[in-house]
């Protein structure tokens, strides 16, 4: 999952009030497909560590392997002495019900900390929304609550965290575009996740509010001069800032802790790929 996507994250962390879906994962109306052969012959093959993972959601996965969760998945699974195994699923079409709890995977690689679907691991990075902006413009951005947002066009993913405080401040209308927070990669191709931040580069919106990895992602493909100001704190009883935990089936605690301690020893590893993907990182305590 991640986007709680937003998730930020199906990145819902309450899962309805945030629109952080697991997607921190992703969205796909399409049959599951396997990465990789199944059973093993006599020790020939390791292990698999099954992961179910979205199809088309960079920067978190793809089947082509270029997400950040790929990676850390392929870490995780040879610490383990396993092979990562994808099973790709579409995270909004019932990622934990259809896929995980069925037993057609077994860890997603990527939940809000606390989310109730599923046994999290402890989390091993934490991240947030972030304010986007070109840094060449003549203003600059510390927080929501900064007069400049209610003179500029903002784009933020619908039903998101920033998407509800913006409308708390009276930002609404023609002022804000919202765009889809889920994205089917077959389906509907022009509604990627980082196409907020492309046409922020395109001068079409002034600021963009959104999911911290998907920023990053797309801010650091493009090099562009664009300043990420973390959202902080909670509004509303709805954080901003959310840790990271992998998940796997309720009282799955086993493997749990096997996930637990690779990803113990692996942190420095996973900490270098979250930043070669430009995930904006914060102290996990």
């Amino acid at each position: 999952m991640s986007y709680p996507l937003v998730v930020l994250f199906d990145f819902r962390y309450d899962m309805k009030n945030i629109g952080i879906t697991q997607r921190f994962i992703s969205l796909w109306f399409v049959a599951f497909a396997l990465l990789g052969t199944l059973g093993n012959v006599a020790g020939a093959v390791p292990e698999e560590l099954r992961i179910c993972s979205d199809p088309g959601n960079l920067p978190f996965s793809n089947q082509q392997l270029q997400g950040f969760e790929n990676k850390i998945a392929d870490l995780i699974a040879s610490e383990m002495g396993m092979r990562a195994a994808h099973y790709w699923w579409p995270a909004q079409r019932g990622m934990v019900r259809s896929f995980l709890n069925t037993g057609r995977c077994d860890v997603l690689i990527g939940v809000p900390t606390g989310y109730d679907r599923v046994t999290f691991t402890k989390p091993y990075y934490r991240t947030s929304y972030v304010i986007a902006y070109d840094q060449t413009r003549d203003f600059s951005i510390d927080s929501l609550d900064d007069d400049i947002l209610k003179t500029l066009k903002i784009g933020v993913h619908v039903n998101t965290p920033p998407h509800g405080a913006l409308a708390r401040r009276g930002i609404m209308g023609n002022q804000v575009k919202a765009y889809p927070l889920f994205f089917d990669s077959q389906y509907s191709v022009e509604d990627y996740p980082g196409r907020v931040v492309e046409e922020l580069l395109a001068k079409k919106i002034d600021v963009a509010i959104i999911w911290g990895p998907i920023a990053g992602y797309f801010v650091k493909k493009h090099a562009a001069p664009l300043a990420m100001i973390p959202l902080e704190g909670i509004e509303n009883r709805i954080p901003f800032t959310f840790k990271i935990s992998m998940g796997v089936r309720k009282r799955e605690n086993e493997l749990k802790a096997k996930l637990e301690a690779a990803l113990q020893r692996k942190q420095p590893e996973i900490q270098q790929v979250l930043e070669d993907y430009g995930v904006p990182l914060l102290p996990l305590n």
